[in-house]
């Protein structure tokens, strides 16, 4: 059994879901003001990170999100076929979120979203928020590591108001969402580039990180 692949797959279950669910939740009970429902989709998702990385980190680094996992295979610290099994687990684990979170809330179970997300604002917003959450990451792995569930945590808080996208930053969470046709989705033709926009950022944040934080070893 590896437990790699099911913390990922359940871990990215319920932080799929959550993102669905309390969008489909804070858009129901907001009464049409957007501010108020984007607040309640971003405290739950918020909440539901801290506690998904406290009790899987240990067991898969609670990734839950591929740009991050081609990290930490570019860095070493995954073989290829560690990295391909998490990120199988990601998306295997995470689609079917999306379709238990219609299933509480009444939606049709499948179904593609038609909310348009494009345009340079929003592919800049993917590439900044992914760069943040990436090199959050590595700086906090690197200076506080018992630190990292909070600092992943609210820093996607902060990035769902900060970025013209509200950061998707995850590659499988933006396919997922273009399978909903809820507050959080997004049509299935936008979704290229913003995962081209994700990868890009968490390249750039890789290589940012090697910069700053190897070099503190030879300062």
């Amino acid at each position: 059994m590896n437990r790699d692949f099911w913390a990922e797959a359940i871990g990215s279950f319920f932080l799929f879901c959550t993102v669905i669910g309390s969008g489909i939740m804070a858009e129901q009970l907001a009464g049409g003001n957007v501010a108020v429902a984007l607040l309640g989709n971003t405290i739950a998702t918020g909440a539901m990170l801290f506690v998904l990385i406290g009790m899987l980190g240990p067991l898969s680094g609670a990734h839950f999100n591929p740009a991050v996992t081609l990290v930490f295979r570019l860095r070493g610290d995954l073989s290829t076929g560690t990295a391909l099994r998490l990120i199988a687990g990601q998306l295997l684990g995470g689609i079917p979120g999306v379709w238990a979170a219609h299933l509480m809330f009444a939606h049709p179970i499948f179904e593609l979203s038609t909310k348009v997300r494009t345009g340079p604002g929003q592919w800049a917003g993917e590439f900044i928020a992914t760069f943040g959450l990436v090199f959050v990451i590595l700086g906090t792995l690197r200076h506080r590591p018992q630190g990292v569930p909070a600092a992943v945590a609210l820093y996607i808080v902060a990035a769902y108001w900060f970025t013209s996208s509200t950061s998707f930053a995850n590659p499988a969470i933006t396919l997922a969402r273009a399978l909903t046709d809820t507050f959080a989705g997004i049509a299935p033709a936008d979704v290229p580039a913003f995962v081209a926009a994700q990868l890009i950022g968490a390249g750039a944040a890789l290589l940012a990180g090697q910069a700053i934080f190897a070099g503190e070893d030879a300062a």
